[in-house]
């Protein structure tokens, strides 16, 4: 059964296109009449009815409803109020002032909650070159082919996660040419950013300023509300927005070299994680150094080893190539389902 779309009444004038101007800017398509009388068939099975005031001159007999907005031109005046509580209105949004309530309206509609709210994965590197950047890609790919996902490059230094993916060419925005006023809207989001297959990637770029805290918060709510599986790929500093998002996350991946140097290092960024979740796991990486195993690493930090990663040649080259070729049965898409089964049963990823 078809989604229910919003009810604009207006008449094909200036104020029809602002407000059309206005359910684009989210992604949001509506059905359209004309007057009251045309929408008495629609008035009550749409979410949203937004009515040009012009157009409530007129007032028909039609069923009390809630969610009807009232637009006018300019301050709204005692007859603009006597308009509204005539259709039942219970707000009136003067444009172009109160433009970014109308867009919210939309938006709450056209990014209406999933039925299921998407998980939250981040990883981080215990030391620089832990392969965690290259484990998210591979997370996200994976978890793309069974349901919608979201890679958010959360680290303005890392060189762009485009570059890997081999989305360097394609067009698209990166994180500098985002511009994010309130609530975002999905389906605008995913339409505007670079895609591998069906995943899109919202990446840093190699220039230009990184996200804010408040954007990451917002892009990584929105992905989750529209049921996404939202991966994040962390910068190892803990800068504001990285902490944010930690604070946000189902899960947060810590992807440690076996070596003892890389295990003090992670159990440094531990430290400065801890305060704002405890939902941690471990994935090893690399070869054992000085008979170190993944296991004692795991053990020294204290969070549960949930996968291994050890080096895969035919990867390696690959992302020299920007190709990204995921093997099914090689190790890192073995680690990358790990993960998800791990987020999944967010029960066995607390941190000792």
């Amino acid at each position: 059964m078809a989604t229910a779309q919003p009810l604009v009444v207006a008449t094909d004038g200036a104020m029809f296109e602002e407000i059309r101007r206005v359910a684009a800017v989210v992604g949001c398509t509506f059905d359209h009449a004309a007057d009251l009388a045309a929408a008495r068939g629609r008035w009550t099975r749409a979410p949203l009815v937004v009515i040009d005031e012009d157009a409530a001159s007129d007032s028909p007999s039609l069923p009390r409803r809630d969610s009807v907005v009232l637009v006018c031109k300019g301050a709204a005046g005692l007859e603009t109020w006597q308009r509204a509580a005539a259709v039942g209105a219970r707000r009136v949004l003067s444009l172009p002032d109160d433009e970014s309530d109308l867009t919210v309206a939309f938006a709450d509609v056209a990014d209406a909650p999933a039925e299921s709210p998407g998980p939250v994965v981040a990883f981080v590197g215990g030391r620089g070159g832990a392969g965690a950047s290259v484990l998210a890609a591979a997370v996200a790919v994976e978890a793309d082919r069974s349901g919608p996902a979201l890679l958010v490059d959360c680290d303005p230094l890392g060189g762009g996660l485009d570059l890997p993916l081999g989305l360097e060419e394609t067009k698209g925005l990166r994180w500098p040419e985002v511009r994010l006023s309130g609530r975002v809207s999905v389906p605008s989001l995913i339409a505007s950013l670079p895609t591998r297959g069906t995943l899109p990637v919202l990446s840093c770029g190699r220039s230009g300023t990184g996200p804010t805290a408040r954007a990451l918060t917002a892009v990584v709510a929105a992905g989750r509300r529209a049921g996404r599986t939202v991966v994040c790929d962390l910068p190892r500093h803990p800068a504001e927005g990285a902490l944010a998002v930690t604070a946000a996350a189902d899960l947060v991946v810590l992807v440690v070299p076996v070596e003892f140097r890389a295990c003090m290092a992670a159990k440094q960024l531990l430290h400065h994680l801890r305060p704002h979740t405890d939902r941690f796991a471990v994935v090893a990486s690399g070869h054992s150094v000085d008979g170190a195993t993944p296991a004692r690493t795991a053990a020294l930090l204290g969070p549960p080893l949930i996968a291994t990663l050890p080096p895969e040649r035919r990867v390696a080259a690959t992302l020299e190539s920007g190709e990204f070729d995921l093997p099914p049965k090689g190790a890192l898409a073995t680690a990358a389902r790990a993960v998800l089964a791990a987020l999944r049963a967010p029960s066995v990823a607390q941190a000792a």
